[in-house]
């Protein structure tokens, strides 16, 4: 008798341990993503890797799916939503109608989107990425280096949140070399590298020896024609040594991360998210110069760094300018 005490205390402490193992597994966010692009694609990307992070601090569930074509759009975020996901996150730009529909009708569901509009009570935040501050300090960087004072900028559709990038670049480079023409081109697409790189091949053509690489593909010709590249939004300098010099990053762990404390403590609610992007919260950053670090003249360098400290001290604010960029090159 004495002997089976200590096996039944052991049980009775294994069975009240199991409310606590249910209530953290409970804890996990059901989360998920819906994307009208690869996961490779660069914008997509950085909002994959900030969930895929939670995921593995054991955080959340997540499940996401790419490449929905706007017209399914719709279908897969009431499925999520009539699954239980309480946060879905997802880009809107080209279905905001339906997107905002599906919020609607699921305000118990908290919505985290990429927009160009505004929040919508109860459950609909928006995000973008507002990287113009980095974006400026490529673009100061583009200045200094042009031998021919004349950069080509591809990007993908001319809506605000391109713009604001592009013009922020143009800025930059007009700080440091006022001198500097422009030659851009939008592909009217998300992702079509053989387009983008078509279009850089003919700013090349016409002088152009550093191309800002919005999209995808812009890259593969600076490199097949022995230019330089900015690049944007993530760090492609480790399969373009010789050829990406520097770029804006966007980190969207900050927005992502205050996104899953606000649903988990039940305070989410309609929130512009853009702020969460900005340097001072780390949601951007200028690259590590890494295999050019001793290329760039280090007077320019000085100076980049200079007005890097600047932003990051509140002391020199970037324009944001969403006015579609024009071409100044003759």
């Amino acid at each position: 008798m004495f002997q089976r005490r200590p096996l039944i205390l052991a049980a009775a402490v294994a069975t009240l341990a199991l409310p606590s193992f249910a209530l953290a597994q409970q804890a996990k966010l059901k989360v998920a993503a819906v994307y009208t692009v690869p996961f490779e694609q660069q914008w997509v990307g950085r909002i994959h890797k900030a969930l895929k992070a939670a995921e593995a601090r054991g955080e959340i569930e997540y499940k996401a799916t790419e490449n929905v074509a706007n017209a399914d759009y719709e279908r897969v975020l009431r499925e999520y939503a009539t699954a239980g996901n309480q946060l879905i996150v997802g880009e809107a730009f080209a279905v905001e109608a339906a997107a905002r529909k599906v919020a609607k009708d699921f305000p118990k569901t908290m919505f985290l989107m990429g927009s160009s509009g505004k929040p919508q009570a109860p459950n609909f935040s928006v995000f973008d990425n507002y990287i113009q501050e980095p974006a400026y300090l490529t673009g100061m960087v583009a200045g200094g280096m042009t031998k021919s004072n004349k950069i080509g900028l591809v990007g993908g559709f001319p809506i605000p949140e391109v713009n604001r990038l592009m013009n922020a670049f143009m800025a930059g480079a007009k700080e440091i070399n006022p001198k500097v023409e422009f030659s851009v081109s939008f592909i009217n697409s998300w992702f079509d590298p053989p387009k983008a790189k078509e279009a850089a091949f003919a700013m090349v053509d016409k002088g152009a020896d550093i191309l800002y690489a919005e999209r995808f593909g812009v890259s593969d010709a600076a490199k097949e024609r022995k230019v330089l590249a900015i690049g944007n939004v993530i760090d492609t300098q480790a399969q373009y040594p010789d050829t990406v010099v520097v770029s804006a990053l966007w980190n969207m762990e900050p927005s992502i991360d205050r996104a899953l404390k606000l649903v988990k403590d039940g305070q989410f609610k309609p929130e512009e998210y853009g702020q969460y992007s900005h340097m001072a919260h780390k949601g951007s950053a200028l690259s590590p110069l890494g295999t050019f670090e001793k290329k760039i003249p280090a007077d320019l360098v000085a100076k980049v760094r200079a007005r890097e400290a600047e932003i990051l001290a509140g002391k020199f604010t970037v324009k944001i300018d969403d006015a579609q960029p024009k071409s100044t090159a003759k």
